[in-house]
């Protein structure tokens, strides 16, 4: 059966607030599961007010028609990128790694190709995607074997295989390849598993209870949450929640919720009594490039994008895209945060419907 027509059975209401006047935020939702054929979609918004509001409309399984668990948790995919460049940011505030120090400082011998030269591309360079990396990801190869474990050295090495793209820090281009590597600085410097580093660094001081990065063979998702689908080459719906993450890595392999995504953003952005990073380390994550690839007017800082709001000012937080799920989202200075999932990877129309309704969210 067709997605669009087993999720409007499971739609929410239409909520409305205490004046009467209905939810934007739920309707939103509604017209993502209703109009544009998505299974499912999960929202967590943190208002002017300071008062968190979760919504969900759909279904969570389109087999059973079960609901969709509150705050589900659900695959942040590249959501990763910006734990992993926090995490290099407290090691530079540590001075264990300097952003314009050359991979090869870290990564002897490891990074050559065809115009790849570790020597010339800084760890700044990485973290905000100006490195002319070539991307290791095969996305046919992961769908077709959502189940394969996938060795970091493994996804480098076909990554390298390839030409570089353009000379490092002359252009823009986002791909995994760069934080696949940043990924290894923290394990060489730190001596520690990423995961390990992650959990301990960011996860642990920032409180985020239904957050986690996936040991290895680690398939499921640990908690209530949505099933997440893609379509085949017959545009049937396949079930792509229990996958090996492991092809994402420090650039995409974790688990979350809306309401850990809000709450790690917020904190990111904090000036007094920021858990995560000094004020130096702060300042070099918001310094930005453009970045219109993502969206108009978006630019990328060092594993943070800021993007504009139509009711005027900026947000900053990531999103993230892989086979079962889409999310969105991010924070504002003065506290607003808001974060949507949604369990299919959505069309470029679709996807617009999204961003629009996470505006729409922080600018009610």
């Amino acid at each position: 059966m067709a997605a669009g027509v087993v999720a409007a059975g499971g739609l929410a209401p239409t909520v409305a607030f205490a004046d009467g006047s209905p939810d934007s935020v739920q309707s939103s939702l509604n017209a993502l599961v209703n109009d544009d054929g998505l299974p499912a979609a999960l929202a967590s918004v943190k208002g002017r007010d300071g008062r968190t509001r979760t919504y969900t409309a759909g279904v969570g399984d389109l087999a059973t028609g079960a609901k969709v668990p509150v705050d589900g948790q659900v695959r942040a995919g590249s959501n990763t990128k910006t734990f992993t460049a926090v995490v290099v940011l407290q090691l530079v505030g540590e001075g264990k790694v300097r952003l314009d120090a050359s991979v090869e400082t870290y990564l002897p011998d490891l990074v050559r190709g065809d115009g790849i030269d570790g020597r010339e591309i800084t760890v700044r360079q990485l973290l905000q995607h100006t490195s002319g990396l070539p991307e290791y990801l095969d996305t046919k190869a992961v769908l077709a074997d959502p189940t394969r474990y996938y060795e970091p050295r493994e996804l480098l090495d076909a990554a390298l295989a390839q030409k570089a793209h353009f000379t490092p820090g002359t252009s823009w281009e986002y791909n995994n390849t760069n934080y696949l590597l940043a990924g290894l600085i923290i394990q060489k410097v730190t001596k520690r598993p990423l995961a390990e580093e992650i959990t301990k660094r960011v996860i642990n001081r920032v409180g985020l209870r239904h957050t986690y990065f996936p040991a290895p063979g680690d398939m499921t998702i640990r908690e209530a949450h949505p099933k997440g689908y893609d379509r085949g080459a017959d545009q049937s719906l396949r079930d792509y929640t229990e996958v090996d993450p492991s092809w994402g890595w420090a650039a995409g392999a974790m688990v979350s919720t809306n309401s850990d995504l809000n709450r790690f953003f917020s904190a990111l952005l904090k000036d007094d009594g920021n858990p995560l990073l000094k004020k130096a380390q702060r300042k070099q994550l918001r310094t930005t490039v453009a970045a219109d690839e993502i969206s108009p007017g978006a630019r990328y800082g060092l594993g943070l994008v800021s993007r504009p709001l139509s009711c005027g000012g900026r947000y900053w937080g990531h999103g993230g895209t892989l086979p079962g799920y889409y999310t969105a989202g991010g924070s504002t200075k003065d506290g607003r945060a808001a974060n949507i999932a949604v369990t299919m990877i959505p069309s470029d129309a679709a996807g617009q419907h999204v961003e629009a309704a996470v505006d729409g969210a922080l600018c009610r």
